[in-house]
């Protein structure tokens, strides 16, 4: 903890030093005094290989014609059959709820309730009276 404090102490003493102006304008003095940089000089890149020429690839056989299919035999459903009848669904008792209690609900406020003020004179205490003098 004690090394963290202190790392803490030590960078927030730097950031102040290094935002001073003084140091802002040495800065920008040795910036504009450094001598140029030589310019590193041109490398040739070898050429890239040519692309070797790639064999053909053969053909894809064609496929087989599908051959037709025969259509399909039309069948027709006898209308004698009689209809399923679906069971008969049982009855659900009528539920009844009961009556609602007799008080009201709580009503809800539309005016704000003004805020006491804060006297902003100072009281005084009474004093006793100071002794008489000869």
């Amino acid at each position: 903890m004690a090394a963290f404090q202190c790392s803490l102490v030590l960078s927030v003493c730097m950031v102040t030093s290094l935002s001073s102006i003084q140091m802002s304008l040495a800065a920008r003095n040795l910036l504009q005094t450094v001598p140029a940089i030589p310019s590193l000089p041109k490398v040739t890149l070898p050429p890239l290989p040519t692309m070797p020429t790639l064999p053909t690839m053969p053909t894809i056989p064609t496929l087989p014609t599908m051959p037709t299919l025969p259509p399909l035999p039309s069948t027709q459903i006898p209308s004698s059959l009689p209809n399923p009848t679906l069971p008969t669904m049982p009855t659900v008792p009528q539920l009844t709820l009961p009556p609602l209690p007799a008080t009201s609900l709580p009503t809800i406020p539309t005016t704000i309730p003004s805020i006491p003020t804060i006297p902003t004179t100072m009281p005084t205490i009474p004093f006793f009276s100071p002794p008489p003098s000869n």
